[in-house]
């Protein structure tokens, strides 16, 4: 009996391995028809679940131990994911850009400005090849003040060497002013200039009244300035903006 029982197992061992061509793959890639196709079961083609004995005839395209080998058709894949990738990173920083202009543009007609001095009639406030930032916002946030730095476009009678100007206001809307002894006088009262260097003075000129809405503009450097004291005062619809920060030369960097 013992040998019977044995020789019953070896039977059932040797049709296991003599199984007819194609039923011993078959768990390899979990589809029979597809096996030798590449398979699209889970594990893909030749995934080495079995040693290559145990696999029929018909296996053999199944590839066991093929696994480094791309799937076909897995290369004609990539191409298009890459270019898709490719695609979709132009156009994010194409949009990134066109925003960064918008903003740049808004930015530079709405709220600040950068100027270059050409020359010394705000010296030595502002000196020759200073740059400078304007404000644009201020005085629609607030009223103009004496003392204020602004940049202005040139009203029609002012020279036409330049299309801005940069003076600091001294005259009000409705005010008289006039200087005599060296000194400003408005409404006939003493102005104090606490932004003025020791030792500059004012020639004399007569009293100008300003009308509404605009204001009298001069240099810093009184003896080298062409100002309101020559072509009058200035319409306040046409200041650009206040100036606030000097940005070069680094020595001189700051507010002002």
């Amino acid at each position: 009996m013992v040998n019977d029982e044995e020789g019953t197992r070896s039977a059932g061992r040797q049709a296991d391995v003599t199984a007819p061509p194609g039923t011993a793959g078959t768990p390899i890639g979990r589809d029979p028809a597809g096996a030798g196709a590449g398979g699209v079961g889970p594990g893909g083609p030749g995934t080495g679940d079995a040693n290559p004995g145990d696999a029929g005839p018909g296996a053999s395209g199944s590839g066991v131990g093929g696994g480094d080998q791309p799937a076909p058709g897995a290369a004609a894949t990539a191409q298009p994911r890459r270019r898709r990738r490719r695609s979709r990173w132009l156009v994010e920083w194409g949009v990134v850009l066109v925003v960064a202009l918008v903003v740049a543009v808004l930015v530079r007609t709405y709220v600040l400005e950068t100027f270059f001095i050409p020359s010394g009639s705000m010296e030595p406030t502002l000196m020759p090849g200073d740059r400078i930032v304007v404000d644009k916002l201020s005085f629609h946030l607030h009223r103009v003040y004496r003392g204020d730095i602004v940049v202005f476009r040139r009203p029609p009678a002012w020279p036409k060497d330049y299309q801005d100007l940069v003076k600091r206001v001294i005259g009000m809307p409705g005010e008289t002013i006039s200087a005599h002894g060296g000194n400003i006088y408005i409404d006939g009262r003493l102005l104090h200039e606490p932004w003025l260097h020791a030792g500059v003075t004012t020639a004399n000129f007569a009293p100008v009244h300003v009308p509404a809405g605009d204001y009298f503009m001069m240099g810093d450097n009184r003896g080298d300035s062409a100002d309101s004291r020559f072509y009058g005062p200035v319409p306040g619809k046409d200041f650009v903006g206040q100036v606030v920060f000097r940005y070069w030369p680094l020595s001189r960097l700051g507010s002002l």
